[in-house]
């Protein structure tokens, strides 16, 4: 019976690589520079993978959501980040920040309103924690939520570099309710685009990762009913902390798709290309680059596999996600840095692949907590 029951789960699981891999291929691949090149943020295709089911991996089906665990959701950022590192780092941020913060810690009212169009693709998704003064210090944000008479609050501040800072239907934003560096002085609020005192901001001209739009969400006098307060007040700060343990594990997989991706494309390259009569991956110095970057790539993943378990599982996976992220996220930069390197002159060239996933690999050592951080989150949960 357990035999039976794998095997279907792998199965399921090798089905849903599939049409992520054919959707890749057949949607996104056709666009990538075209989109990277202008920053074009493809809204349109976010409505198809709406009808893939891609965007609501994690929720359940009674809000129109996949129903699937992080062995597919890794799976589906994996194979879609190959193709795209944008793309997969847009589909990483509505799955795991806002539409899951409002999964896990949402009433079921808020929950029967946002998550089906979450799911779907009809609308999507931000969340803003970061601030322009505040990076890691995220217990020193200015963003103030005041507390009116009817349980209603009023938020006044400024986040950056948010994913759909500019595009997002509804965004959970996290505000200071009380005082400064209190774990317990912060709350977490459902705020839809088009309320008053609610606008986007400056859009950023970046690096890499340049069809997911990275932008300012601004907040003057925005006026927020009691209802739209997501869980319980003063509660904000330690429910990003949760959800921040699923989103290392989703920039983890971003990771492992960009490095799978420039692995791939520096492999097939070394093959087919030739220089003093054979092909360069007849030479050691190429080989072993090729045997480090396929080593690394394969950690990563059971990293990330492993950290998705304990994730399905409902056990501590604060330790293994960081892990993962900090492993992964490294991985990747190396990775892209020597498929770079491979191609040459080339590889330094718009005309091949490899400047795309160098350029994009940065960001995952960075965004939803960098290296250091990870490392600063490892040695704490050691040192408990």
């Amino acid at each position: 019976m357990v035999t039976t029951a794998t095997n279907a789960a792998e199965e399921q699981l090798e089905m849903i690589r599939q049409s992520a891999r054919d959707f890749a291929h057949s949607e996104i691949l056709p666009n990538v520079m075209k989109w990277d090149e202008a920053q074009i943020f493809p809204r349109d295709l976010f409505t198809k993978m709406g009808e893939y089911g891609f965007l609501g991996v994690l929720v359940p089906g009674e809000y129109d959501g996949s129903e699937l665990g992080y062995a597919e959701y890794i799976t589906i950022i994996d194979e879609i980040a190959q193709v795209c590192g944008s793309i997969g780092l847009s589909v990483a941020a509505h799955n795991s920040l806002c539409t899951n913060h409002i999964l896990m810690f949402g009433n079921e009212e808020q929950k029967k309103k946002y998550l089906p169009k979450l799911a779907t693709g009809q609308w999507i998704g931000a969340w803003g924690l970061t601030e322009p003064n505040t990076g890691s210090d995220a217990g020193r944000m200015r963003t103030i939520g005041e507390r009116q008479e009817d349980g209603s609050y009023i938020l006044n501040g400024a986040k950056n570099f948010i994913t759909h800072g500019l595009t997002g239907d509804v965004a959970v934003v996290i505000a200071r309710t009380g005082e400064l560096l209190d774990s317990h002085g912060m709350t977490a609020f459902i705020v839809e685009r088009g309320q008053e005192g609610f606008r986007g901001g400056k859009k950023e001209d970046k690096l890499g990762m340049r069809a997911s739009e990275t932008a300012e969400m601004i907040f003057e006098n925005c006026h927020i009913p009691a209802d739209q307060v997501l869980g319980e007040v003063g509660e904000g700060f330690i429910q990003s902390m949760k959800i921040l343990d699923g989103g290392r594990i989703s920039i983890a997989a971003l990771s492992l798709g960009i490095a799978k991706g420039a692995y791939g494309h520096a492999l097939k390259y070394s093959k087919e290309r030739e220089q003093f009569g054979k092909a360069i991956s007849r030479f050691q110095a190429i080989a072993f680059k090729l045997a480090d970057m396929a080593t690394e790539i394969e950690a990563s993943e059971l990293l990330i596999r492993e950290a998705g378990r304990l994730k399905d599982a409902h056990l501590p996976v604060t330790r293994l996600s960081a892990m993962a992220k900090l492993y992964a996220s490294e991985t990747c930069v190396k990775v892209s840095n020597e498929a770079v390197q491979i191609f040459g002159g080339y590889g330094y060239t718009k005309e091949y692949p490899v400047e795309k996933y160098y350029r994009d690999s940065k960001l995952c050592t960075i965004g939803e907590g960098t290296s250091e951080i990870q490392k600063l989150v490892i040695s704490r949960e050691l040192l408990k």
